[in-house]
């Protein structure tokens, strides 16, 4: 696949919300959450207000020792207000104790449920999404944007109301202690956020840019890793570079910006703050020399230019996180709130003794990505109880499509399925699905045991109906040299061939005994030898059902009922195997064209 057709799949939207426009949508979210998180950001503010009343205490401990140079030092005094200084800082460190534990309770509460509603969302929304964006994509919604919005509101948005508490309570007891010398440190800081200022509204895009190359990047390797033998084998591997690479620099670019324009305003502020240290102390000496203020305000002076000041540095790296975690929190709420696919609670009916019967009738269909562009025009056949239908034709022809629209991963756009006279739109998709076992050409198998393979959401199934499923398969004998037989893992350990996959998957499909079934090049990934004993195992398998089987190997197919042979969207030929090659048309040509290939 291109890096252009890559790339226009998996772009998702620019972030709209902001920072505020994610936290509203989070509250909307998880209502439960937003009575703890005030709770907690009351403590934040509160721990900051009490470190900012030591400054004071601290300015009548200088002056009690000042005053007493050339008498007796009043320690009682001291003595104290040095214990209600303690005694402060020490509250403040338990307010800030709750605030750090209520946060990280309710964020990594909050995490779980982001997870769980994005694990339930692959699920409802409609095939057409996953056309538009990769599983990569999706993967990196579950996984890093959830982190990263759950790490900033534990961490940043208390840092961010605790320096907000703080600043402003510095700027309150400054102004109290001495206005002149408040209004110059003011004056100093006030540079300091016209630079924040300026630097949050150049950084906020390449958090978003960031996220997004971040999102594409990693749907990108899913899909080149998942294919990496093809890739090795087309020794396409410095093309995969360079797409990579290009992926790869663009997702530096984005991040290198965003690190760099947070991580300069650190420094930049650390000069603010040592340039209000340099103003207070020449303007208080000036002050202390005409003996307008004592000693202690310059002291106090200088606590509170560093707790003034701080907060500034404590903003910009709080906001600069919570830039990250509003791109972040963008992306999942964007598939959160995508479209689903329709509400199906109030449909009844329901086929429970199934015959097997399906009609189309005259159905169109054009994917909802490229409406303009038709794949099935005006099909109808009707399938009897039992039948085992074939659905041949070329590339493109529209076969895969069918089953689709069959099991309702696609609606149709106009004409009608039925299901023993029950149209498939007033079933639930639940009960269709439930109605079809499915054999795909992409074999899938996941690490667990043979059992659990087999099963797959089945219950009380006995060794004995495993034992026979892979008698039928042929794949008895493999699982009798496994070391713990049907309790084996299945993992790297285990060599499994691509031919013995898709043996298991027909096996799983016999375990399911669903009334109809399904199968999509079930014969693709086997060698001639093995292709007799799975043939064979479809034969046992279709037997009593009514069967779809799609299948560019035309030599798997000669027994069934019926052949539909497709050619850009519509049925051009119907009949047996012995019938349509008799006529010498189209179904003809494709079947003895796979002779003339071999030869």
């Amino acid at each position: 696949m291109s890096s252009q057709n890559f790339r226009r799949m998996n772009v998702p939207e620019k972030s709209r919300r902001g920072i505020g426009g994610v936290l509203k949508t989070l509250f909307a979210y998880e209502k439960d959450m937003k009575l703890p998180m005030i709770v907690a950001l009351v403590f934040a503010a509160a721990g900051a207000v009490l470190t900012i009343i030591g400054p004071n205490l601290l300015s009548q401990i200088t002056d009690l020792i000042s005053n007493s140079l050339f008498g007796e030092i009043d320690l009682a005094a001291i003595g104290r207000v040095g214990a209600t200084l303690l005694a402060l800082y020490g509250l403040s460190a338990v307010f800030t104790y709750v605030e750090h534990y209520i946060m990280s309770t309710i964020t990594l509460r909050l995490s779980r449920q982001m997870r769980t509603d994005l694990s339930r969302k692959i699920n409802k929304v409609p095939m057409s999404y996953f056309n538009r964006v990769s599983f990569g994509d999706i993967l990196s919604r579950v996984t890093n944007d959830v982190s990263t919005l759950q790490q900033a509101l534990a961490n940043s948005l208390p840092s961010i109301v605790s320096a907000v508490a703080q600043f402003v309570g510095c700027l309150i007891m400054m102004l109290v202690t001495e206005w002149r010398m408040a209004l110059a440190a003011i004056a100093v800081t006030l540079l300091g956020f016209i630079v924040v200022g300026i630097v949050m509204s150049r950084s906020q895009g390449y958090f978003t840019a960031r996220q997004q190359n971040l999102g594409t990047l990693n749907g990108y390797i899913e899909e080149m890793y998942s294919g990496h033998d093809v890739v090795r084998i087309s020794r396409a591997g410095d093309q995969i570079k360079g797409v990579f690479g290009k992926m790869n620099g663009d997702l530096y670019d984005s991040d290198w910006h965003s690190q760099f324009l947070s991580g300069v305003m650190q420094p930049l502020m650390t000069v603010v703050g040592n340039l209000g240290y340099v103003v207070v102390c020449v303007l208080g000496s000036a002050l202390a020399m005409d003996g307008q203020i004592s000693f202690g305000v310059i002291v106090a002076f200088i606590m509170y230019v560093r707790l003034f000041t701080s907060p500034l540095s404590t903003l910009a790296q709080g906001m600069t996180q919570m830039q990250t975690a509003a791109a972040a929190g963008d992306h999942v709420f964007d598939f959160l709130e995508a479209e689903e696919l329709s509400d199906e609670s109030g449909k009844t009916e329901k086929l429970t003794q199934v015959r097997g019967e399906v009609e189309f009738e005259h159905v169109r269909f054009a994917y909802p990505d490229n409406p303009d562009k038709t794949i099935i025009k005006d099909f109808s056949v009707h399938v009897k109880p039992g039948q085992k239908v074939a659905i041949v034709g070329p590339t493109g022809a529209g076969k895969t499509t069918l089953v689709n629209l069959l099991m309702r991963f696609y609606e149709v756009n106009d004409g009608c399925i039925k299901i023993d006279g029950v149209p498939t739109t007033e079933m639930t998709r639940e009960n269709v699905h439930d109605l079809f076992g499915m054999v795909l050409q992409d074999t899938w198998m996941f690490e667990g045991t043979v059992r659990e393979n087999l099963v797959y959401n089945k219950t009380g199934i006995s060794d004995e109906t495993l034992k026979r499923a892979c008698r039928a398969c042929g794949i008895y004998h493999f699982v009798e040299t496994l070391p713990q037989g049907f309790d084996t893992v299945l993992d790297d350990s285990i060599a499994i061939s691509a031919g013995q996959k898709q043996l298991f998957t027909i096996a799983r499909a016999m375990v399911q005994d669903n009334p109809m079934l399904i199968l999509d090049e079930a014969t693709s990934s086997v060698d001639t030898r093995t292709e007799l004993v799975t043939q064979r195992a479809m034969d046992q398998l279709t037997e009593h059902r009514t069967s779809f089987v799609i299948a560019h190997r035309l030599s798997t197919i000669k027994n069934a009922d019926v052949i539909l042979v497709l050619k850009d969207g519509d049925v051009i030929e119907q009949g047996t195997h012995e019938e349509l090659l008799a006529r010498g048309g189209f179904y003809a040509e494709l079947y003895n064209s796979q002779f003339d290939q071999a030869s």
